[in-house]
Parts: structure tokens; C-alpha cells; sequence
């Protein structure tokens, strides 16, 4: 295990500082911040001031190289918009995030495997037939149109739930949180459902592939020839014999849920990193881009090493501390 853990942190170093020289390259072409952050009223004069003070009179290299070496402090850089830490704004952010993913992967997770289980136990049922429909609509709808349906039908004509913002929220170990309250999770509802929805589906027709292809195993065979119950053998046999490809969709996909809740962060008006970053690519803010982005990458980091990690609590055969093995 050791072994294992010392081996991943080397090649998650790797990662993380080839995609810091890919992302801040990246972010440094794409056009020039100057034009918007500095008043085209400013004198030459004053325009080299402010480009010196953002540290953009550097050659790319330096200014990467300073960026290195503060992050290798904890500090990302300082926004050029708001004249504080990047770091600090995404953190200020990320709860509002986090509480929003949890909860849409909670609802993706909690209606796709049981759903993808039924259907793929009595495959010709109409109720499966349904479900199975409705994961291809969950594929196909574009996340910004579901959203605006939702908003169009529970918050505008029905008038059952708000349209956009957190709610009333309460403080809990120094961070606010919506879920724990009922104005809260009215606020948080459409949101969630709106970023669980493909989620939703793709966990479904896993779910029910893996069932389909378990069900024809000597194993699963072999228990019935036993005398087992079905719910044994589907609890015991099945389900937890399609549980890794699935635990390994759920890391990555929690991971995504987080990078890509732009669109409905952005949608429902929601205060979380995705909003910030929209807003920060509208201004050309480069540190917040950056280090936001950075961040995500350290996430799946750390979501891959939980996933493998958990590979050895479900398969007894992976062996995470194997010289040379792969997890």
C-alpha cells in the first residue's frame, strides 16, 4: 500500500506540473487582459504602469516561473479584477460547488443503479422499456435547454421553486451550506436535477449492461443450481460483481460534475467556481482562470487515487502494493 501510495503521488506530481505548463501557455494566448482591465482613456504612461504592476511585462517563462514558485507556496497568483488571491476566490466559491455536485451525484447514483438494475433484470417490462427511453432523452436534451425547461415550468409557471441564487444558507464549520435548510434545498432542487440528469442516464444503461452480462456468468448460474434466492444472488453475486466499472465511472463523473457545472451554474444563476470562471474568462482575469483549472486537475488527482483505493475494497484480487502491478 505504501509502495502504492509513494508510487501515485510521483506520477500525480508529473501530472500536475505538465498540465500547469499546458494550462498556463494556454490561458496566455488567448487574448490580452490590458485591453480590458486598463482604461482606453490611459496614457501610454500609465498604461505601462498597470502592465508592470500585473506583471505582464515579464517574458512568458518568467511569469511562469513565478508562478511556480508561488504555488509551490500555496499561492496562484493574485486576480487582476477583483486584486486578490485567486486561490482565495475559488475557495470562496468551491463550497457552493461542491454542496451542488454532492448533491446531483447523491441523485444520479440513488435513482441510476437501482433503475439500471431493474431494467436489466426484467429487460422486456414496460417499466424498463420506459426507463431505457428516458436515459436516451437524459443523453440527447442539451443541459442549458433542461435547464430553462425547469425554470419555465416549476419556477415560472407552477411558482413551486426559485429560479436561481443559493437561498437562505447556514454557517457549519466555518462554511455555508444550503442543504441544511429548507429554503436552501428549494434554491439547490432544479440545479441538482438539471446536473444529474446525464449522469442519471449514463449510470442507468451501465448499470443495466453489467446486469445483463453478470446474469449469463457460471457464477451467477452456479448459485441458482444451489438453491439461492434471487435477492442473494443479485445483492451478493451480481451487484457486486458490476460495482467496479461503475465505482469507476462514479469517481470520474463526480469529477466532471464539478469542472463542467458552468453551464448550470451559469443557467440557475448559482455562486459557485463555474460562475466565477464564466466571469473571469468575460474580463480575461489569467490567475483565477489558472488556478481554477489547476484545481480541477488536483480533484481528478485525488479522485483517481480514491477510486483505485477503493478497486482493492471491492476486488480482493487488485493489489494495490504489487511491484510493478498496475492497480
Amino acid at each position: 500500500m505504501i509502495a502504492f501510495l509513494l508510487r501515485r503521488s510521483a506520477q500525480s506530481l508529473l501530472v500536475l506540473l505538465a498540465m500547469s505548463v499546458l494550462v498556463f501557455v494556454g490561458v496566455y494566448l488567448i487574448g490580452n487582459p490590458v485591453d480590458i482591465l486598463i482604461s482606453s482613456q490611459a496614457d501610454q504612461a500609465e498604461r505601462e504602469r498597470a502592465i508592470a504592476a500585473l506583471g505582464l511585462d515579464r517574458p512568458l517563462w518568467s511569469q511562469y516561473a513565478h508562478f511556480v514558485g508561488g504555488a509551490l507556496h500555496g499561492d496562484l497568483g493574485r486576480s487582476f479584477a477583483h486584486g486578490v488571491p485567486a486561490l482565495e476566490l475559488i475557495l470562496a466559491r468551491m463550497p457552493a460547488t461542491m454542496e451542488l455536485a454532492f448533491v446531483a451525484m447523491l441523485l444520479a447514483v440513488g435513482l441510476g443503479i437501482p433503475l439500471g438494475l431493474w431494467a436489466g433484470l426484467k429487460p422486456d417490462g414496460f417499466a424498463s422499456r420506459l426507463i431505457m427511453t428516458g436515459s436516451i432523452l437524459g443523453f440527447s436534451l442539451p443541459t442549458f435547454w433542461v435547464g430553462l425547461m425547469l425554470i419555465m415550468v416549476f419556477a415560472v409557471f407552477l411558482g413551486w421553486l426559485p429560479s436561481n441564487g443559493r437561498g437562505e444558507t447556514v454557517q457549519w464549520l466555518g462554511v455555508s451550506w444550503s442543504v441544511l435548510t429548507l429554503d436552501g434545498w428549494a434554491h439547490l432542487i432544479l440545479p441538482a436535477i438539471n446536473l444529474a440528469l446525464f449522469k442519471l442516464s449514463l449510470l442507468i444503461r451501465l448499470t443495466r449492461a453489467g446486469v445483463r452480462e453478470a446474469l449469463v456468468t457460471d457464477y451467477v448460474k452456479f448459485a441458482r443450481a444451489k438453491g439461492l434466492s434471487a435477492r442473494r444472488i443479485v445483492g451478493v453475486h451480481v451487484l457486486k460483481n458490476i460495482m467496479i466499472p461503475i465505482v469507476t465511472v462514479i469517481g470520474l463523473e463526480f469529477g466532471s460534475v464539478v469542472a463542467f457545472a458552468v453551464v448550470t451554474e451559469s443557467v440557475f444563476a448559482w455562486p459557485g467556481m463555474g460562475k466565477l470562471l464564466i466571469d473571469s474568462i468575460n474580463v480575461l482575469d489569467r490567475p483565477v482562470i489558472v488556478a481554477y483549472l489547476m484545481v480541477i486537475v488536483l480533484l481528478f488527482v485525488l479522485i483517481n487515487l480514491v477510486v483505485d483505493l477503493a478497486y482493492s475494497a471491492l476486488d480482493p484480487r487488485v493489489r494495490l502494493g504489487a511491484a510493478g502491478g498496475t492497480p
